[in-house]
């Protein structure tokens, strides 16, 4: 039996529906009631009605209504001059009090006229923590059915203890997809249907000639793939809450539906075993078995897909790059429905705030990102160039070229903007990349990923870049050696250090600070500074802008601040350490017995010390009389960066393209045999690198 035949099979046995119609299908684009389309419902039921089934209906609409018939009411009663003032946002719980009692005289009035009787019940979430409210509901349902009656519930706005309508989503239930879920299960339906004002749910927004309409539901499939848009423009709910609401329902025991309430007969349809909608059941993973992609198959995907994108044309990956910041900007909206999903989230779990000012997309950042995208595009071509060119001998031509280095493993945290410039940079390197971001960024990961992916063209694959949302932990991906050539962790030291030690590919460190890597962790001052008026405008610049201050040794008696725990401690917050040293030589000294090696800055008119420090600090990036911000790929002119590297091997510093390549050798000959070198004669002559 295939899926068609399995999810018909279970309509046989449906004698009790519970059916949710939303917001949006109740009413029109202007608030005003959808006569038409609450008169075929109301026809569909009475039919249903007449072949034996039990329907109970949830209905929402109350609110929209309320408000739209109040608007009209105060605007009739206004005077010219009252119109002149400010208009005040109408109380929603007034709108649902009078919405309520329209609503309901627009069902009672339909549905008499198709000799059907009706009942209104109205609920709140508090009642169904009550045992006897709950078993005394069943009865007068089931009394109601006896006599077919169809009753119509709702919550109770109006008196619900709940903020406002729309603004609280707490509880045993939160919204009327919720609602209908939860009387599913207590009425012991047969089926729920929530009908939509879009034909089903969509792998992506509807509104995206690529989103394609999923007849069954697989969660172990579906979960991680399905990218959510707007929510309903009117309601509280949106596809995002119906889904929510089938998946409990569903794995729960009943089978759920959600279809358009816009066709006309969709409900008659769906009993009739017809494939409108999108099917939610228990056993919906039985019927078509999910294969599971690890990250090990994915990473030998994305080999085959880079090494497709090699063989294009410069002009070709060029292309493929503009295409990408295009896709980027023409869904700047949809980005920043599921970023701000994220930041909520976050915001709600308590997160702490520099990990949300990581997280959040900031106004004009994805503008600024496709910028960053389109000047790496115009770029020298970084594939194939030669670096070097040698006569070994006569006929005999050796060159060293640039090359991609694979497929590279990135583990970042926090920071949905890193995917976009890392998988950029992937594309114009010519690697294969495999992204694993933290849980925080989930949403805005999987837009920015399927944005990025669906402009890629399918000569060279999607694959080409994997993100990884397998329960696989970080220790399980870093086994991969043979498919993985480089990992690049982005996060906290901590982070970094627990990757190089859980691996034995080539690690490429990144750390993470507050909300930038390259923010001050640490302040040395000179002794002779202490008492300056300088240094105490500094000090409380730091304090006002809401810097915590922590003392070494020697500034925290001298200044009555914290002692440091470490000087190794690295904050991720708003805070940094202050310590007096003697002179640039000791400043020196406690940079590389403490320091991250990452970037150091002088501040210093002497320009002995300033040669010293330049010449001496150790550092990935040393800078005299300028902001340690500026150790940024973009802005070194590197289009975008992949991290900020502290390692001494391959590459240091901000790893733009030319980090995330390596070189081959190329010989060019005629024929010739080692044979021992027996009438070879080396030259070993550099040749000019042709253009």
């Amino acid at each position: 039996m295939d899926e068609v035949d399995r999810s018909r099979a279970f309509l046989k046995d449906v004698k009790r529906i519970v059916l949710k119609v939303g917001t949006a299908v109740v009413t029109r684009n202007d608030g005003r009631i959808a006569l038409g389309r609450l008169g075929a419902l109301c026809e569909q039921l009475k039919e249903l009605n007449s072949q034996g089934y039990e329907v109970i209906l949830v209905s929402s609409g109350a609110v929209g209504l309320g408000r739209q018939r109040l608007r009209y009411r105060k605007l009739v009663n206004s005077s010219f001059a009252d119109l002149q003032k400010p208009q005040m946002e109408l109380d929603g719980k007034a709108c649902a009090a009078v919405g309520q009692n329209c609503l309901m005289a627009l069902y009672d009035t339909l549905f008499s006229q198709l000799d059907i009787s009706s009942a209104q019940l109205l609920v709140t979430d508090s009642d169904f923590r009550d045992r006897d409210f709950r078993k005394q509901l069943s009865d007068t349902v089931k009394s109601l059915l006896s006599l077919k009656v169809i009753p119509i519930f709702n919550e109770n706005d109006a008196v619900s203890t709940r903020r406002a309508p729309y603004e609280d989503s707490s509880g045993i239930f939160w919204d009327n997809d919720s609602l209908a879920a939860l009387l599913a299960l207590e009425l012991k339906a047969d089926l729920l249907v929530l009908l939509s004002d879009v034909d089903g749910l969509y792998s992506g927004p509807p509104s995206d000639p690529r989103s394609k309409l999923i007849h069954t539901y697989i969660k172990e499939k579906h979960q991680s793939e399905i990218t959510f848009g707007d929510k309903s423009r009117v309601g509280r709910g949106g596809m995002t809450a119906k889904v929510k609401a089938a998946v409990n329902a569903a794995y729960a025991g009943i089978p759920v539906v959600i279809t358009s309430g816009y066709a006309p007969g969709n409900l008659s349809k769906v009993l009739e075993g017809q494939r409108v909608g999108t099917l939610f059941h228990q056993d919906a993973h039985l019927w078509s078995p999910v294969k599971e992609v690890d990250a090990r198959g994915m990473a030998v995907a994305a080999r085959e897909s880079s090494r497709r994108l090699q063989a294009m044309t410069s002009e070709e990956r060029k292309r493929v790059l503009l295409d990408v910041a295009d896709a980027l900007e023409a869904n700047v909206r949809l980005i920043n429905v599921e970023n701000e999903a994220d930041v909520s989230a976050a915001q709600v779990a308590g997160y702490e705030k520099s990990l949300i000012s990581r997280l959040a997309l900031k106004p004009g950042k994805i503008k600024s990102l496709a910028n960053s995208i389109r000047v790496l595009a115009n770029m020298e071509d970084p594939i194939g160039r030669v670096l070097k060119r040698t006569q070994l001998a006569e006929g005999l031509v050796l060159e060293k070229t640039s090359s991609p280095l694979g497929v590279l493993l990135i583990v970042f945290e926090s920071r949905p903007e890193a995917l976009v410039q890392i998988a950029s940079l992937a594309i114009r390197s010519g690697n294969g990349l495999l992204l694993k971001g933290g849980k925080e960024a989930k949403r805005s990961n999987a837009i920015l990923h399927k944005i990025i992916t669906g402009a890629i063209p399918d000569s060279v694959g999607g694959k080409l870049i994997g993100l990884v949302t397998s329960r696989e932990e970080i220790p399980d991906l870093l086994k991969h050696d043979d498919v993985i050539d480089l990992v690049i962790p982005r996060g906290s030291n901590k982070l970094v250090s627990q990757v190089k030690n859980l691996t034995k590919i080539p690690v490429l460190g990144h750390a993470d600070y507050p909300a930038a890597c390259n923010a001050m962790e640490t302040l040395l001052v000179h002794k002779d500074l202490k008492d300056t008026t300088e240094f105490n405008d500094l000090v409380v610049d730091l304090c006002a802008e809401g810097v915590t201050l922590y003392g070494g040794p020697r500034a925290s008696s001298l200044l009555n601040i914290p002692q440091a725990h470490s000087f190794h401690h690295e904050y991720s917050s708003m805070a940094c350490t202050v310590e007096f040293v003697d002179d640039v030589h000791a400043a020196i000294d406690h940079i590389h017995e403490h320091g991250s090696a990452h970037t150091d800055c002088v501040i210093a008119e002497d320009l002995e010390v300033v040669d010293a420090f330049l010449g001496q600090v150790d550092s990935a990036a040393v800078f005299h009389n300028a902001s340690p911000r500026f150790c940024d790929g973009a802005r070194f002119g590197l289009g975008a960066e992949v991290g900020i590297s502290t390692s001494r091997i391959h590459a240091r510093g901000p790893v733009g393209v030319e980090g995330l390549l390596t070189t081959r050798w190329i010989l060019r000959g005629n024929g010739q045999v080692v044979d021992g070198d027996k009438g070879v004669i080396y030259t070993h002559k550099d040749l000019p690198i042709e253009p």
